[in-house]
């Protein structure tokens, strides 16, 4: 007669295994990561850019596209607002169009970082009496965290001395200096597509309490691929380590490296850079942005040094994200 097998395993708690479906993507997000070692630093390069998250308003504040009911962040319990029941304003950051990479995996991180905070807190929003009732204490809402990459060809000399005049003038102490020089950058790219040749555009948002270390990790993930910053202007602190020459390169594979990272109070809905027009339109929207809603930006190029060129090996190493056009 055939014996039956039994299974002895026991179902895990709902709790636990709740927790463990938490951490399963972030740990498998982290080895494939690994996977793939940071870039060797390929030349120097410039840097504009400031700003501060902590001159955000301390109540809600409505945002475009009215996500759940009444146009503020009231942290509804199984409605469409941010709140999701647990205290924190949303549960999963809208993803990029460069297949993540690390732009994706740190804003990930981010959420999943204010997850555990919350689970370990015991879960529940902060509440307070008032006028006789219960009601959530007042939040910030998300922030967005936007970052659009270019490789141009190095026949965009002119662009790059547009941007070493721009770190020379821009007042980048004032949210509307800051906003002069993102509506300069994206301008004079727009002015160029005939010189893209590789871009990636993606955004995330990411709930306030973490948008400023969220946007500094990115920042520095950028600056870390260069070699040193010859051209700077950050919180209104110029600083230029030579007089940068213009050096001998070849048009057709040698290219020049543009980053743009934003972050900004409003909802930013970028098409993406998966062609010409996706990449006019992400950098439109860019462009668009208004000083009371920009809360920080970052300018990085490279290369800045005399003599100095980037191959398309060199470029794609460094910015494995980008797509050709």
């Amino acid at each position: 007669m055939a014996t039956s097998s039994r299974n002895l395993s026991w179902p895990l708690p709902t709790g636990l295994r709740r927790c463990l479906s938490l951490f399963a993507l972030p740990v498998v997000l982290a080895g494939l990561l690994l996977l793939h070692p940071a870039p060797a630093q390929a030349a120097s390069g410039g840097r504009i850019g400031g700003g501060s998250f902590r001159s955000a308003p301390s109540m809600p504040r409505s945002y475009g596209g009215n996500y759940g009911g009444g146009g503020g962040y009231r942290g509804n319990v199984g409605g469409g607002g941010f709140g999701g029941g647990i205290g924190f304003p949303f549960l999963i950051p809208f993803f990029g169009f460069g297949g993540g990479g690390l732009f994706g995996f740190l804003v990930l991180m981010a959420v999943v970082g204010l997850l555990a905070n919350a689970l370990r807190g015991g879960g529940a929003p902060s509440l307070e009496a008032a006028g006789g009732g219960i009601s959530p204490r007042p939040l910030d809402g998300p922030v967005s965290i936007a970052q659009v990459q270019l490789g141009l060809l190095a026949s965009a000399r002119d662009l790059q001395l547009d941007l070493r005049r721009l770190a020379g003038s821009a007042d980048t102490g004032s949210s509307a200096g800051l906003q002069r020089v993102l509506q300069e950058t994206s301008l004079a790219l727009l002015r160029h597509p005939d010189l893209w040749v590789y871009a990636n555009a993606e955004v995330g948002q990411v709930p306030f309490a973490s948008a400023e270390a969220t946007f500094n990790r990115l920042s520095l993930a950028e600056r870390s691929k260069l070699e040193r910053e010859l051209t700077t202007n950050v919180g209104g602190l110029r600083s230029s380590a030579e007089a940068p020459g213009i050096g001998d390169s070849d048009a057709t594979s040698d290219f020049i490296a543009i980053t743009l990272l934003v972050a900004s109070r409003h909802r930013l809905k970028l098409p993406g850079a998966a062609g010409p027009d996706e990449l006019r339109e992400s950098l439109q929207v860019l462009g668009g942005v208004a000083a009371d809603d920009l809360l920080a930006l970052e300018v990085i190029w490279q290369p800045e040094g005399a003599g100095e060129v980037l191959s398309t090996e060199e470029l794609l190493t460094a910015y494995p994200d980008l797509r050709h056009l």
